[in-house]
């Protein structure tokens, strides 16, 4: 038996083609996974993709597929259906196995494997259950191991853990025994192939017109940037907008620990940490990358993530001619931003007073955005805080614009309300120096609202 040539796969962007309605597509590739799992050692025919096997792995699918008795689309799958979705389902087992149908999806923003019958995702800010499995924590492991290598890492006993990057940019993270407990783990941040633009973030009620406006103007007129907020609230999204509006005129350099920012200036040049090899040398870490960017003629520097003492060289920069710069940190409010830079600050071991740490912060940084994930998975940016100086030994903030949560709908969506606080920012200034003016009336507080400053 030959097998035929690939014909064009139901991919992401395609909702749908000859009837076919893309995500009951994905459903069947997963309900044929879960089944070929049972039938063939998958771990043993993808480390052997002669055609000898590949024709024995065909058959064994395209028994499956025939005997499919769901539906698609209302009715039966035609032959030339069933054909298709035999290949495609032939080329993921020699590649990502069971998660290439969700690789495939462009709705999973993450994909949590906990062992080998557990696979969650999450959709649009949601967690569920997939349905994926794997025949075993072997399987998962040779799936593991695959991802790795193709970077050049490793993982085993002697270094259970890893972090690695799919082809498509996707962040994975991975924790093995004797780390984890029940079994490998495998974590996958998705990153879509079309970046979150302004129109986004406005259409999901991210933000509202005027707090874009603001922000975009603070950019244009480089005010130093901390994007602020938990896990999976949309930090590098944000940033990511954010750095869309510098100038193409502009030389950015940006750091990450893991290369996810998708910025389409030309001259950009992009750093990423590395961590150490199998006998602890090589590692490149993102403070090294700080201090050597000062040395590369930027004019911004975006770090995506400030997590330990290259906080004290972030601010340097900032401090010292790169201004403009932006980063994200990892707080629940701004206040807690600026108590975590000054932690961060202090794990460099520097002999500084706490004092002096403030008053860097507040003479570096400009303003910090807030963004929050809520339990129905919609994401807001709760605060615009300006940092105004120091008031004898605290930091001293006021908002500029607010979200305030004020309950749930019937369907569980969380209700809430954008406001201006009714504060002119005392960097407007700085917007007027470089060409920018906002209307009188642009920060006109919501009527229960006073002057709030904390």
């Amino acid at each position: 038996m030959s097998i035929p040539p690939a014909g064009k796969p139901v991919v992401a962007g395609e909702p749908k083609r000859d009837g076919i309605d893309f995500r009951s597509y994905l459903d069947l590739k997963i309900v044929i996974h879960r089944e070929l799992v049972n039938q063939i050692d998958l771990e043993k025919v993808a480390t052997q993709p002669d055609d000898p096997t590949r024709r024995q792995v065909y058959a064994v699918i395209q028994q499956l597929v025939s005997n499919l008795k769901t539906p698609m689309a209302g009715r039966e799958l035609i032959p030339a259906e069933q054909e298709r979705l035999s290949l495609d389902v032939l080329g993921e087992v020699f590649r990502l196995g069971p998660l290439e149908p969700l690789l495939q999806d462009p709705t999973i923003s993450d994909i949590l494997v906990n062992g080998a019958n557990e696979v969650y995702i999450e959709r649009a800010g949601v967690l569920e259950e997939s349905g994926v499995m794997f025949k075993d924590n072997a399987h998962l492991m040779r799936i593991i191991d695959q991802i790795v290598s193709a970077i050049g890492r490793h993982v085993d006993q002697s270094s259970p853990m890893v972090d690695a990057r799919l082809a498509d940019g996707s962040r994975v993270n991975v924790v093995i025994p004797p780390a984890a407990v029940d079994g490998p783990h495998l974590s996958i941040r998705r990153f879509g192939p079309i970046p979150i633009t302004d129109r986004d973030l406005l259409a999901t009620q991210t933000l509202t017109q005027p707090m874009l406006e603001l922000l975009r103007d603070a950019v244009k007129a480089r005010l130093n940037i901390i994007v602020s907020g938990g896990t999976g609230a949309g930090k590098t999204t944000l940033l990511n907008v954010l750095s869309g509006y510098i100038s193409e005129k502009e030389r950015i350099v940006t750091i990450e620990d893991s290369a996810e920012l998708q910025l389409k200036q030309r001259h950009v040049v992009r750093l990423e940490c590395r961590p150490a090899n199998a006998e602890g040398k090589g590692a490149i870490p993102q403070r090294q990358l700080v201090i050597n960017s000062l040395r590369m003629r930027p004019n911004r520097i975006i770090v995506g993530e400030v997590r330990s003492d290259e906080a004290l060289d972030m601010l340097q920069a900032m401090n010292t001619g790169h201004d403009g710069s932006m980063t994200t940190v990892h707080a629940n409010s701004p206040r807690d931003a600026i108590a975590r830079l000054e932690t961060m600050v202090m794990m460099g071991n520097v002999n500084v007073p706490e004092k002096a740490i403030k008053r860097q912060i507040a003479s570096a940084v400009t303003l910090v955005v807030q963004i929050a994930r809520f339990n129905d998975g919609s994401r807001r940016v709760t605060h615009i805080t300006e940092i105004t100086g120091m008031e004898v030994d605290i930091v001293s903030m006021q908002d500029v614009f607010l979200f305030e949560k004020q309950g749930l709908s019937p369907e569980g969506r969380v209700l809430g309300t954008f406001t201006a606080t009714g504060i002119r920012p005392r960097f407007e200034e700085k917007l007027n120096a470089a060409g920018l003016s906002l209307p009188a009336n642009f920060f006109e507080p919501s009527p229960r609202y006073g002057r709030n400053r904390r």
